[in-house]
C-alpha cells in the first residue's frame, strides 16, 4: 500500500495519476476527497482529513510501505517553523510506529546554506525531522516553480508587465510542476533505493528575469517586461495577500536567499535535469491562461 498526500495539489493530483497506471494499491490523504474526480475515487481508498493531524496520519500510515509527503503551508499562521515542522511531527512519529519504508518528499533547495532563508530553512528542518525516523528517504529539493507565474497571468495579460524581488539579469534554475510529479513518481514507485538523500531536480536551463520577459514576448505576440520590485515592497504585498507577518517576512527572506544564489549553488551534474523549457511551459500552460 502506498499513500499520497495533497492529491488535489498542482503537485500532488500529478503524482496521483502517474502512480495509478502501475498496480500498486493506493491511498490518499484529502481534506476535500469530492475533489478529486469521480473516476480517480473509485480506484482508490481515500482518508478524509488533514495529514498533520495525528489521528488522520495514523489512520492513513497503518499498513502502508510508502509516503508520498508534501507539506502545503499554512500562510496565516505566526510561525513559519510551525506550518513546516509542526505540520510534520505527527507524521515523523507515527511512521516511526507504523513501519512505513520509503519515503519520499518535495522540498526546496537549500540545505547548507549558511543564512536564514526563510521558508526554505523551515522546510529544511521539517526534512531532517522526518529524516530522524531512519526511514529510507529521497528528499526532492527544487529551485521556483515555472507555474508560480501564472499567478500573475492576468497582470501579464491587462499590462505586459511581471513582478518579482528576483535581480533582473540573474540566471538561475526553475522547474515546471509537471516535471516535478513525474520524478516524484518515478522515484516513489522504484522500491529498489535505501538509504537517505537529496535529490535536486533542475529544468533544463538557467535564466533570469530579463530573458523570461523575451521568451513571453515572443510567445505571447505582445510586449513583456519584467519589473523588479524590493523585498519589502513584496513582503508587503504577500501580507495584503492574506500572508501573516511571519510567513510574509518568511517568503521575503526566502526571496533573499534566491537573489544571493540559494538555487544555483548545487552542481547541474548532480541533479536529476527535467526537461520542460521555459518556453515549452509558456506555449502550453502560460498562454492558454493569458490568452484563453
Amino acid at each position: 500500500m502506498i499513500v499520497i498526500t495533497t492529491p488535489t495539489g498542482d503537485i500532488g493530483h500529478r503524482v496521483l495519476e502517474h502512480v495509478l497506471q502501475g498496480n500498486e494499491p493506493v491511498r490518499v490523504i484529502a481534506r476535500e476527497p469530492s475533489r478529486i474526480p469521480q473516476e480517480i475515487r473509485e480506484r482508490i481508498e481515500i482518508v478524509r482529513g488533514s495529514h498533520g493531524d495525528a489521528a488522520t496520519i495514523e489512520k492513513a500510515l497503518t499498513g502502508a510501505d510508502a509516503l508520498f509527503w508534501l507539506v502545503p503551508p499554512d500562510m496565516i499562521l505566526n510561525s513559519v517553523d510551525e506550518a513546516y515542522v509542526g505540520f510534520t511531527k505527527p507524521a515523523a512519529e507515527t511512521i516511526k510506529k507504523t513501519g512505513v519504508k520509503r519515503l519520499v518528499v518535495v522540498s526546496a533547495l537549500g540545505r547548507g546554506w549558511k543564512k536564514d532563508a526563510g521558508l526554505v530553512t523551515s522546510s529544511i528542518k521539517a526534512d531532517d525531522l522526518l529524516a530522524s525516523t531512519g526511514v529510507a528517504l529521497r528528499v526532492l529539493v527544487m529551485p521556483s516553480f515555472m507555474d508560480n507565474l501564472l499567478g500573475q497571468a492576468q497582470t501579464i495579460k491587462e499590462k505586459g508587465m511581471f513582478f518579482s524581488p528576483t535581480s533582473a539579469d540573474l540566471k538561475a534554475p526553475t522547474v515546471a510542476t509537471s516535471d516535478i510529479a513525474a520524478v516524484a513518481a518515478t522515484v516513489f514507485l522504484d522500491s529498489s533505493w535505501t538509504g537517505q538523500a537529496d535529490v535536486p531536480v533542475l529544468g533544463p536551463e538557467d535564466i533570469s528575469p530579463n530573458q523570461m520577459a523575451e521568451v513571453l514576448t515572443e510567445v505571447l505576440g505582445m510586449p513583456v517586461r519584467f519589473q523588479q520590485t524590493t523585498i519589502e515592497a513584496f513582503k508587503d504585498k504577500m501580507a495584503g495577500f492574506g500572508m501573516s507577518e511571519a510567513f510574509a517576512r518568511g517568503y521575503a527572506d526566502m526571496m533573499t536567499a534566491k537573489n544571493e544564489g540559494i538555487d544555483n549553488a548545487v552542481p547541474r551534474a548532480v541533479a536529476a535535469e527535467t526537461p520542460t523549457t521555459f518556453r515549452e511551459w509558456c506555449e502550453t500552460v502560460l498562454k492558454p491562461a493569458v490568452v484563453g
